[in-house]
């Protein structure tokens, strides 16, 4: 097989693998979300790839999502009024995800700006959030962020906790809890996650079982660049990708726990 070169290339073969995996777990090759992440794309790779039909962005960082989202605005916008290519597919508008850790005193810079939130690893944060979105109309989107894993350093809720959280965020009428994220320890062998994920998607039944969150928990969050296709077989339908996209320039050594991609 030829390796993709170009980001329209790595695209689609990300979007192909995406599809197989999820045929692999007998789920319907829509069903699985990509959120590409941009945290080393640059601008251009950013506009290219909301040209070839790219719905879901997501950044760890809060200033940089503020950048970003600014950007991609402005483009789409711009793009909506002026532009009659046919071989773009530009959508009518992008949804962000936050997808790093969130510092309390950055909480209202971001409640405007995003889709969902993924990184809710303290009741204290979630608290936070609450208050900080009480005067809106419609709750925000949240997900918990597990340490189904077990790794020393990484950050999210260990399993015991994560079940009584979910609980807790679940009486908060200005949050609506839609599910978890996890990650798995980085390993150049994707089964390796396997584990990971396995505890990741029985945590979730566990949770939705118990009837927390109700119809709208349902999303599973899990996978990255290197193990998106082991984490779709576990169930996973969220998946978060920078580097399959954007290249081998998003593999910059960065802290354990604040992996995202």
């Amino acid at each position: 097989m030829t390796t993709p070169i170009t980001l329209e290339e790595r695209y689609h073969d990300v979007k192909a693998r995406i599809a197989h995996a999820a045929e692999r777990a007998l789920a319907g090759p829509d069903s699985v979300i990509l959120v590409a992440v941009t945290k080393y794309a640059e601008p251009e790779q950013i506009r290219k790839l909301v040209e070839l039909g790219q719905i879901d962005f997501g950044e760890n960082r809060v200033q940089t999502l503020i950048q970003r989202v600014a950007m991609i605005d402005e483009f789409v916008g711009r793009h909506r009024t002026l532009s009659t290519d046919r071989d773009v597919n530009v959508p009518p508008k992008v949804r962000w995800h936050m997808i790093g850790p969130l510092q309390r005193n950055k909480i209202r810079k971001v409640i405007d700006l995003v889709q969902l939130i993924h990184s809710i690893d303290t009741l204290r944060i979630a608290e936070d959030l609450q208050v900080a979105v009480m005067k809106q109309d419609e709750p925000v989107d949240v997900l918990i962020q597990v340490n189904a894993s077990g790794e020393r350093g990484k950050h999210g809720l260990t399993l015991p906790a994560a079940l009584h959280v979910a609980e807790l965020i679940d009486t908060m009428v200005h949050l609506r809890l839609r599910g978890i994220m996890t990650m798995a320890p980085y390993s150049e062998n994707p089964e390796e996650a396997r584990p990971t994920f396995e505890r990741g998607r029985e945590l979730f039944d566990e949770i939705k079982q118990a009837g927390i969150g109700g119809k709208t928990f349902n999303i599973l969050s899990m996978g990255m660049s290197g193990d998106y296709e082991v984490a779709i077989e576990e169930g996973a339908n969220v998946v978060r990708i920078g580097s399959a996209i954007f290249g081998q320039t998003q593999r910059v050594a960065q802290p354990t726990a604040s992996r995202s991609a």
